[in-house]
């Protein structure tokens, strides 16, 4: 029954808490490649880290470089939807390939402009470009990869993510002592392995092997989904996540932001801060993977919930009077929030939630949301600091508490291996009386590719 084959792998539970080697070695090629093109592209991507540098190097002002900056960051969040559309009518496929294309076509077209609103409109579409792979990478990976082995896979997809963007300032500063023009040609090369590697290894098609069935597309109220985002904005239990990831994305972009207003109000120095940026990357890159090895064997629910709820208490204990200690202890709290449950509130559960017709969209709108509240979130968080100061780090906590409950609320609960028969009556949430999903929902562990 599906249900069964939702939490229980195919050749038996053996399959079911692979360790890291092992769901690495039985993965496809093309979730491979994926993993690896993904931290080729976070390794060249210096454009967004260096582009405010750039633009004051070029003779703009800071406003105009921070401005610059905001339409790349607005263009990324509308690309993710875009892409979400592009995947679920064109394929991931497709969608990967030609974004990614269109993006390195696009970048160093800013080398050769010298009117200021024609780089802002190419750092926009080009910004959406290169963001818009994002919902079809992860529709891909979702769909050759067993629902039980979600969690570790995509925490493999944030160690690429984590350890690209780690080094990535590096070999763009190495760039810029040579030329600030091998920024935009280094991250236009990389894109293009990235596509390449994308266009050779991926399948044409990711076929769900329930999409002829009348469940298959059941949305919120059991019926077949319209292929728009408005079957998104229909469920509203997954309205209720997304709530819980804006409002876990704001809380969690304060270390960039408020943060060092903190570090700076305690006179402890750059130093200390950077510490505690090297402390949370050092955690986030040893050690996700074998915690991983233990949340995969938790309800998503769970570990979606405990992430969230640490996140948010983590950073409100910023506010305790203990200097440099509540700085550390904060640091390891909201650190461990986010290893616990971020690989399965950012993509194996926005994977799972949507219908095989809709992945994209579900993908896409996860994605906008929390590109959504990482670029409000500074402005927000510096606002109240400056007003309120620890009382910023309290509202954290109050805040995150309320992102927990929306996750209570929104993450649907997985059917049990254990359950028999689904009643078919289901509540306004999609959720049957035992608590499963229904068939849209366990969709992903049924998967094959076509041609």
């Amino acid at each position: 029954m599906a249900q069964n084959n939702a939490t229980k792998a195919p050749d038996g539970a053996g399959k079911q808490h692979a360790g890291v080697r092992q769901v690495w070695r039985e993965s496809p090629a093309a979730v491979k490649s994926l993993l690896a093109g993904t931290m080729i592209n976070r390794l060249g991507g210096f454009v967004q880290v260096f582009m405010v540098l750039y633009l004051t190097h070029r003779g703009f002002s800071g406003t105009q470089a921070g401005a610059a900056l905001g339409v790349y960051g607005g263009g990324a969040v509308l690309g993710t939807l875009v892409g979400g559309w592009m995947s679920d009518r064109l394929g991931p496929r497709l969608t990967i390939v030609s974004t990614l294309l269109g993006s390195a076509v696009l970048l160093p077209c800013v080398l050769y402009l010298d009117n200021y609103w024609a780089i802002l409109a190419v750092i926009g579409v080009s910004g959406a470009a290169s963001m818009a792979y994002q919902p079809a990478s992860t529709s891909v990976i979702s769909s050759l990869t067993p629902a039980e082995r979600h969690v570790m896979i995509f925490a493999m997809g944030r160690l690429a993510i984590n350890l690209g963007t780690t080094a990535a300032p590096l070999l763009g500063a190495a760039l810029v002592k040579v030329s600030w023009d091998f920024l935009f040609w280094g991250e236009a090369l990389a894109v293009v392995i990235f596509s390449a590697v994308a266009a050779t290894t991926l399948p044409h098609r990711v076929v769900p092997e329930t999409s002829g069935s009348a469940d298959a597309g059941a949305g919120d109220g059991g019926d077949a989904p319209r292929a728009s985002y408005l079957a998104v904005l229909a469920d509203r239990r997954y309205l209720l996540f997304l709530l819980a990831m804006f409002v876990s994305s704001v809380i969690y972009i304060q270390h960039i932001s408020a943060l060092p207003l903190t570090v700076q109000h305690l006179d402890l120095g750059v130093e200390a801060y950077a510490a505690m940026i090297a402390l949370n990357g050092f955690l986030v890159i040893a050690c996700e993977l074998l915690v991983a090895k233990v949340v995969q064997r938790w309800r998503i629910r769970t570990a979606v919930i405990i992430g969230v709820l640490l996140t948010g208490v983590g950073m409100s204990m910023y506010a305790l009077p203990w200097g440099l200690a509540a700085l550390v202890i904060a640091t390891l709290v909201w650190s461990l929030g986010e290893i616990i449950g971020y690989p399965s509130l950012f993509f194996a559960y926005p994977a799972q939630a949507g219908p095989p017709g809709l992945r994209g969209r579900y993908l896409g709108a996860s994605n906008a949301l929390y590109g959504l509240g990482s670029a409000i979130g500074p402005f927000v968080g510096v606002m109240i600091w400056n007003r309120f100061q620890e009382g910023l780090w309290i509202g954290c906590g109050v805040v995150g508490l309320i992102a927990g409950a929306a996750a209570w609320g929104g993450v649907r609960p997985p059917a049990d291996a254990s359950d028999g028969p689904k009643d078919k009556a289901e509540d306004e949430g999609g959720v049957d009386k035992k608590g499963g999903l229904g068939d849209a929902g366990t969709a992903d562990a049924k998967i094959r590719t076509g041609t």
